[in-house]
């Protein structure tokens, strides 16, 4: 190993020489250079090699040239680069050569290695783009495919070679033949194509020059290839996401009219029941002229204008939420009256359709009323929030949702009867005390910050006989926290006691109370292990890694009793089931021998 670097070493001088020979470093700096790459060469040969290592040699080389390149600038000396740059820009290659050949599915060292080239050596990185490509990794499928298209934009853009860019895409997709993005880019590259093409074919016509040598196919100029891409790509790649982005591209070309009109009768045939594909249309419609011949020409006119636009963007959505009445779909429908409703507008009469259709209560269905409740949340419409919550709630008085949206209104604005609204929530769902558990928990948070620790602590209680016994394992664990919060630990033991025994309880529930006696200065091993031992008659026969803890516990703990781990082993290997057994014998073998 020795030997290799000193040959490397060696192999460093002549470039050395040059640059102190061309006054770029002192003498000094040469040997500061020698001794750092020494110290890099040794960490590159060891027999366990690091990334980290190869990174940082990579990265000393290339501070190296940048500093030649700024002090070749400050003293005006242009001559030796062949001696000098381009013996350390071998060099880099080759480390990234090794770096790369070892970890082959770090993406991220790929991109390195080809920003570098593209900074110093551009007509080679697409070769080492090319070398990575060729590598089948399924979990870099994403970060490869941006290669790929990487790669075939500097053909098209830097090259001028759409025929290399076509190639790439098509070798792109051999390896990732589902791939959307691939398709959508390969889609933008012809049309971008298409569009040159017709540009220089028009700027040689305006010129009255021959065009029998180059050849322009009709094809290619109406986008034909495109169009095959994109049937070709829909019967691979479904959803209606792959459909509206490759008509976003088609539409920024203007003579993708046909493409444009087949894309969309595909999208209306295949997914006609998306609300993806009801949204689209109907927001189509905002983009529309008007349906009479004459443009707008006064402020008033354009109102008008934008007026029409919006009633046919809402007859869609009439027409969608009738077809497809799904709660996504009604989100859509919703969200674009909010849009249209807040923007700066003089369109009253669409805010007021829109509270006309939106506000019939009694007609909608529960989903619907949850996704405006939400909308109408979000958009900080508290006071309609409110009257809509209202006649919710009247409208679904069992729906637990429904009264959880409704409180969290009142909540949000701080209004006096929350109180009162929670009571008349339970008082309509007594009879489902499964599915209560939000309101529950909405209701002792609202509670902690708002009453006093004895009303809180009442409704803790009261909450333990009203969820079902499912639900009230959650509430006992946060009843034990809030305990802890505030009243320390003298109250979250009597909390404990008092709940210890009310089954079911939770791992976290006894996990919790461990960890709270581990916070105190006097912690007791006594206390510990009453709670280690509380946890493993209910959950001793699934949790091994409680097992260990508590065999951890006896070995670090200064009250612990390390004789007992003999016995505490031998009940777990008795009461743990399947291969709960063989973990638990596997981590206290590596527990014994300090691995663990």
């Amino acid at each position: 190993m020795a030997e290799r670097i000193e040959q490397r070493l060696e192999d460093r001088i002549p470039e050395l020489e040059q640059l102190e020979r061309v006054g770029l470093f002192t003498p000094k700096e040469i040997r500061a250079v020698l001794k750092k790459a020494s110290a890099l060469e040794y960490k590159i040969q060891r027999r366990a090699l690091r990334k980290e290592d190869f990174v940082s040699y990579i990265q000393y080389e290339i501070n190296l040239l940048e500093l030649i390149k700024k002090r070749r600038a400050r003293i005006g000396y242009s001559f030796k680069k062949e001696e000098i740059e381009s013996s350390i820009v071998h060099r880099v290659h080759s480390l990234f050569k090794r770096a790369t050949g070892k970890w082959k599915e770090d993406v991220q060292l790929w991109l390195s290695h080809v920003a570098f080239c593209k900074q110093w050596v551009t007509s080679k990185w697409v070769l080492v783009t090319g070398h990575l490509l060729c590598i089948k990794t399924n979990s870099f499928i994403s970060s490869v495919a941006a290669l790929w298209i990487m790669a075939a934009k500097w053909e098209m853009e830097t090259r001028l070679s759409s025929e290399s860019a076509r190639h790439l895409f098509l070798r792109a997709l051999r390896f990732h033949p589902e791939c959307p993005k691939l398709y959508q880019e390969y889609f933008r590259m012809e049309l971008m194509n298409a569009e040159k093409q017709r540009k220089e074919k028009k700027e040689f016509e305006q010129a009255k020059m021959d065009l029998g040598e180059f050849n322009y196919s009709e094809e290619i100029l109406n986008g034909e290839l495109a169009r095959i891409i994109y049937r070709d790509a829909a019967q691979k790649i479904k959803g209606v996401e792959f459909h509206l982005a490759v008509l976003s591209i088609a539409k920024l070309f203007d003579f993708t009219q046909d493409l444009q009109k087949e894309i969309l009768e595909s999208l209306q045939t295949e997914y006609a029941d998306d609300p993806l594909t009801w949204d689209y249309m109907a927001r189509r419609e905002l983009g529309l002229g008007s349906l009479k011949s004459t443009e707008p020409t006064t402020k008033q006119m354009k109102v008008s204008e934008m007026t029409q636009r919006e009633e046919r963007c809402c007859a869609v959505f009439e027409e969608a939420v009738t077809a497809v009445p799904t709660e996504d779909m009604w989100k859509c429908y919703i969200t674009f009256c909010l849009e249209r409703c807040n923007r700066k507008t003089n369109s009253e009469e669409l805010k007021q359709k829109v509270k006309r259709s939106l506000g019939n209560y009694s007609n909608k269905t529960r989903l619907f009323l949850l996704t405006y409740l939400q909308l109408l949340l979000e958009s900080n419409l508290s006071e309609k929030a409110t009257e809509v919550a209202e006649a919710a709630t009247k409208r679904f008085s069992l729906s637990a949702e429904m009264w959880q949206m409704r409180l969290q209104v009142l909540i949000q604005l701080k209004n006096d009867n929350v109180t009162q609204c929670f009571e008349e929530a339970f008082k309509h769902l007594k009879s489902k005390v499964c599915g209560t558990l939000p309101l529950w928990t909405l209701w002792v948070e609202w509670s902690e910050g708002t009453n006093s620790k004895q009303d809180t602590e009442a409704l803790y209680q009261r909450s333990l006989n009203a969820t079902a016994p499912a639900e009230s394992v959650t509430m006992k664990e946060k009843y034990l926290d809030w305990a802890y919060r505030n009243g320390g630990y003298k109250k979250v033991k009597r909390v404990f006691t008092s709940l210890h025994e009310n089954r079911p309880l939770s791992l976290d529930f006894f996990r919790k109370m461990i960890q709270i006696e581990k916070e105190q200065e006097s912690c007791k091993m006594l206390h510990l292990r009453e709670y280690y031992e509380r946890a493993l008659r209910e959950f001793g026969s699934t949790e091994s890694d409680l097992w260990l803890d508590y065999i951890k516990e006896e070995l670090s703990h200064p009250q612990g009793k390390p004789e007992n781990c003999g016995s505490i082993h031998w009940r777990a290997v008795k009461m743990l089931q399947g291969d709960q057994v063989e973990d638990f014998i596997s981590k206290y073998t590596l527990l014994q021998t300090g691995h663990l």
